[in-house]
């Protein structure tokens, strides 16, 4: 089958950064369904593994994780798919990834395609929401209210993938007001159309911004992007007793100057469920079908930006190379063969 890999970590810009392969099929067993590929999209993660993670000796590493798709064959212990059915995921950063064309998957972390959009359009969506909704639900907890703190919660990096599911996740399940930053006036405008309450630069002090608002101090906060830059202002703005998650890998990060306000500070990595084989794994499943239902409902729009093109090396490397712009608005997606 045909695949998408590298031997050595290297700059995208390197010709063998990423390369063309064949690579055998992969059998099903257990409880993993063999899926054909049939879009994919990149992420943040793709590139620091890319970047950073060099595979054995003579050996290949295949990236890529969000993936939408047709379950070709099941294993023994599959019980919530079967062939031919549509699907999206995630899958999990300790196996070969979905840049190929075939690709194994635990059932229990794939969810049911939404039926109103095409593959690519689906593949945008699996590894963000699963971020974003765990962040809101199992680490914030925003369905408990912070006592004295307002409704509300601010999102920093509102334009890029996990803030723009974030952003419509928050509208659609919650009363929150969605505070976002942005600070392009295209950024802007997307986080606006994506149904923020209210915007604000995070080229600028985020924490005087908010306040002037008017308000009061938000009860949660959601830092999905350059947290180290913004860690005085999220101390800042935030409620006494309020909660704060974030995704990304400050080299530092000193939480001292939260005790005062006694925030309690979470970590949402969305691969943990599956990495550890946590007996709650299968909320994936269901979270992912509540993704494609809030989708199919018209609740939740893709967040798809851009098709790069097909699943190649040359396609890759260009996704890649926007990933790292850090300039994203929205996901960046490939489809077909």
């Amino acid at each position: 089958m045909r695949a998408v890999a590298y031997k050595t970590p290297q700059p995208i810009s390197a010709e063998t950064s990423l390369i063309d392969v064949e690579l055998p099929m992969p059998e099903a067993g257990g409880h993993d369904l063999l899926v054909e590929i049939k879009a994919v999209s990149v992420n943040p993660v793709d590139v620091k593994v890319r970047a950073h993670s060099a595979p054995p000796a003579d050996e290949l590493k295949v990236l890529g994780w969000d993936a939408a798709g047709v379950v070709k064959a099941i294993g023994a212990d599959v019980t919530l798919f079967k062939p031919g059915d549509e699907v999206f995921y995630s899958g999990v950063i300790s196996r070969p990834g979905s840049n190929a064309e075939f690709h194994l998957v635990d059932e229990r972390i794939v969810g049911a395609k939404p039926k109103s959009l095409d593959f690519a359009a689906a593949a945008a969506l699996p590894l963000t929401s699963i971020t974003a909704y765990e962040a809101l639900f199992d680490r914030l907890k925003v369905q408990d209210a912070v006592s004295g703190a307002a409704r509300s919660i601010l999102i920093i990096g509102g334009a890029g993938g996990v803030g723009s599911i974030a952003i419509q996740i928050a509208r659609a399940l919650t009363d929150l007001t969605v505070i976002a930053t942005a600070s392009r006036p295209e950024t802007q405008d997307w986080v606006k159309e994506l149904g923020a309450h209210h915007v604000v630069d995070h080229s600028k002090p985020i924490a005087p911004q908010v306040a002037a608002l008017g308000i009061g101090a938000p009860g949660f906060i959601f830092s999905t992007t350059n947290t180290d830059s913004h860690i005085g202002d999220i101390v800042e703005a935030i409620a006494p007793q309020g909660r704060f998650a974030l995704i990304d890998d400050p080299k530092t990060l000193d939480i001292v100057p939260f005790k005062r306000k006694a925030v309690s500070v979470h970590w949402e990595l969305m691969f943990t469920r599956p990495l550890y084989g946590t007996p709650d794994m299968i909320e994936q499943h269901k979270l992912l079908n509540k993704i494609s239902e809030l989708v199919d409902d018209g609740k939740i729009r893709t967040t798809l930006s851009e098709i790069v093109g097909p699943i190649n090396a040359a396609n890759l490397k260009t996704a890649h190379a926007m990933v790292e712009s850090g300039r994203m608005k929205g996901k960046a997606v490939l489809a077909g063969f």
